[in-house]
């Protein structure tokens, strides 16, 4: 008797564990069943010939707004955004309003995302004062990808700037916690440096010394306690090497922003809208980051996509907010440091895919291989793209890489077996459900 399958996405090179290979991938009950040519029946079949077959990218810190600040994104529009840019699967943070804190919080946005989010997805607990004795029980939540802590400002008591707070936390939790590391001291301390209307005056205030003073204090109190910790948004060259001498508790994420843009240009030529924190910096730090790629001490991919409208970005400086959408530009825009030699496309699945099943322990994702769920990227390696603002499914209506030409594009977005996204028209709505964990099963 043939095998069937519910899908078969036929004739596209398939990055798998062994390579690259020319093959197709069969997909029953939303498992990838097999790989390989297959002379089956499906019910339906997706021709992806001249297409490349990734598994299913991961946006690893994304900042969907919801609830408290719709008018910049929500869960349905900021989801969108993902799977029309081919990531599968994301991690929210917990700076909403209000924050998610508490077990009420996490499941008011469980609920708010079934339905209605057309990826999968995982939401970060914040860690307050508050709220620490309560972190090992939050941190075991379905739903829950982690803890999240912010040693430099943020929104509402989301702010653990002191030793003892933060020692608290890594006292508290057990699995790996990520980390927003400035240090607030210096912060506060350089604050009056802004200078009214120049965003160049920005990575200024927020300076190098900021991002290194907090990230030695982190890693040298999380070896001391034997916890795990992940640092967000690493801009600094010095910090790719203080990761490097403590890779025994510490792994790192670094942005699509930061690998692209570098200042003083990207202020003077986007102004507020190059605005977000930890800073674009110099081509030095840059440079920095670039190396921590190609050495393996970048594990991970993340957007960091936090949209603000463009009359808050239009606001003078510094009274304009930080962040900036992303969720739907990474894969076009770093298959395009692909494209140019400054990436391997095994390089990109490890920091898209492999790297947060690695660091997380996602069940079932991170991986195009027989038993794994089948959430797959499926791009158009050679595709030349204008990133415009038009297309941007994100409610603040913009991106920071608009007019961006870009070589290699996500054709088709396929989540658990279902293909939600095709030629840039979502095509099944609401199929995200919350992603599992190998610790909290």
């Amino acid at each position: 008797m043939s095998q069937t399958f519910d899908l078969i996405v036929r004739g596209g090179d398939v990055f798998t564990p062994s390579g690259l290979a020319r093959g197709d991938v069969g997909v029953r009950g939303g498992r990838i069943a097999a790989i390989g040519e297959l002379s089956a029946d499906a019910g339906e079949v997706f021709d992806a010939t001249g297409l490349t077959v990734l598994p299913g990218v991961i946006d690893t810190q994304v900042h969907f707004r919801e609830p408290g600040m719709e008018h910049k994104e929500d869960l349905e529009t900021g989801s969108r955004g993902a799977v029309l840019g081919g990531v599968t699967a994301v991690f929210e943070m917990p700076n909403t309003r209000p924050t998610t804190t508490d077990a009420a919080a996490l499941q008011d946005k469980l609920d708010r995302a079934r339905g209605r989010m057309h990826c999968d997805h995982a939401f970060y607990v914040g860690a307050t004062h508050g709220n620490i004795a309560d972190l090992p029980e939050l941190e075991r939540l379905p739903g829950v990808c982690g803890v999240k802590t912010f040693m430099g400002a943020s929104t509402g008591d989301l702010l653990i700037a002191d030793d003892e707070g933060l020692e608290a936390v890594l006292r508290a939790v057990r699995r790996r916690a990520a980390f927003h590391s400035e240090d607030e001291a210096r912060l506060a301390e350089r604050r009056p440096l802004a200078r009214e209307g120049d965003w160049t005056s920005h990575p200024e205030v927020r300076d190098a010394e900021a991002a290194i003073r907090s990230t030695n204090r982190l890693l040298g109190m999380a070896e001391r306690l034997g916890r795990r910790v992940h640092i967000l948004h690493v801009t600094t060259a010095e910090e790719v090497d203080i990761i490097a001498a403590h890779r025994a508790v510490a792994t790192m994420e670094v942005n699509p922003q930061h690998l692209t843009f570098a200042a003083p240009e990207v202020y003077e030529r986007l102004k507020g809208f190059a605005q977000m924190n930890p800073p674009i910096r110099d081509r030095r730090h840059q440079a920095g980051l670039w190396r921590a790629v190609t050495e393996g001490i970048a594990d991970v991919l993340g957007t960091d996509h936090a949209p603000h409208t463009r009359e808050e970005k239009a606001k003078p400086y510094p009274a304009s907010p930080s962040g900036m959408p992303g969720v739907q530009t990474l894969v076009p825009v770093m298959l395009t440091h692909v494209a140019q030699g400054r990436l391997t496309l095994e390089r990109f699945v490890d920091l898209t895919s492999a790297g947060a099943q690695r660091i997380w322990g996602l069940a079932d994702k991170g991986r195009l291989a027989v038993g794994y769920d089948a959430d797959l990227t499926i791009v158009d390696l050679k595709a030349r793209r204008t990133i415009r603002d038009e297309d941007m499914a994100t409610r603040s209506g913009w991106t920071p890489f608009d007019g961006f030409e870009a070589t290699g594009w996500p054709m088709a977005t396929v989540v658990r077996g279902t293909v939600v996204m095709r030629d840039g028209e979502v095509i099944a709505e609401g199929a995200g459900r919350p992603c599992r964990f190998l610790e909290t099963l």
